[in-house]
C-alpha cells in the first residue's frame, strides 16, 4: 500500500511514528527515514533510533530557508534515498519516509526518483508511508490512503513556542 499523511495540520510525522508502532507491534520489518530534519533534534528520534536501530536514518541539512543551500539540501536527500533504496533490499514489510513531499516540493527529490521508490516498494511487497505538506495531484490518484490533515488552531498563531514533546 501507498499511505500518505499531508496537509497544513500538526501531526503528520506523529501519524507517521504511530503507523511504525502499529506495523512493529504486528510483526512488521520496519525501516523510517526522516529527510529535512537533522538526527538528534526530536524526540521521536530518540525512539526510532533504539527501536529500529540502523533501520532510522534523520539526514537532513534542517528546513529550507535560503536558496544558496540548494545543493547541501539536494545531497542530503539524494543519501537518505540511497539509504532507502538499500533498506528495501534488506527486506522490508514498511518503508517509511516523512517529510519526503516537502524534499519532493523543492525538488531536492525528483518526481522521478521517488517514482521509482514507490516502483521498487511494489515489486517487493513493501508498504510505503509518505508524509509531508503539498502531497501532488499525481501522488494523491497513485495512493491507497490520503489523510490530509487539516490545522483548526495552532498556538503559533497565538504568539506560542515549541515546545519539547509537543512540536519536536
Amino acid at each position: 500500500m501507498l499511505i500518505i499523511y499531508t496537509g497544513n495540520g500538526k501531526g503528520k510525522t506523529s501519524a507517521c511514528v504511530g503507523q511504525t508502532l502499529r506495523a512493529l507491534g504486528q510483526g512488521l520489518v520496519v525501516a523510517f527515514g526522516q529527510f529535512m530534519k537533522r538526527n538528534g533534534l526530536a524526540g521521536e528520534q530518540n525512539l526510532l533510533a533504539q527501536l529500529l536501530t540502523d533501520r532510522f536514518m534523520a539526514l537532513g541539512a534542517g528546513f529550507y530557508k535560503d536558496p544558496q543551500e540548494f545543493a547541501i539540501h539536494r545531497d542530503k536527500a539524494q543519501q537518505l534515498l540511497s539509504w532507502a533504496g538499500a533498506q528495501l533490499e534488506s527486506g522490508l514489510d514498511m518503508l517509511v519516509l516523512d517529510e519526503a513531499l516537502y524534499a519532493l516540493g523543492h525538488g531536492f527529490i525528483t518526481r522521478e526518483e521517488l517514482q521509482s521508490i514507490i516502483d521498487s516498494c511494489g515489486q517487493k511487497s513493501c508498504h510505503l508511508v509518505l508524509s509531508g505538506r503539498g502531497a501532488p495531484d499525481w501522488l494523491v490518484l497513485e495512493a491507497d490512503i490520503v489523510s490530509d490533515i487539516t490545522e483548526v488552531r495552532h498556538i503559533y498563531n497565538q504568539g506560542g513556542q515549541a515546545r519539547p514533546g509537543i512540536e519536536f
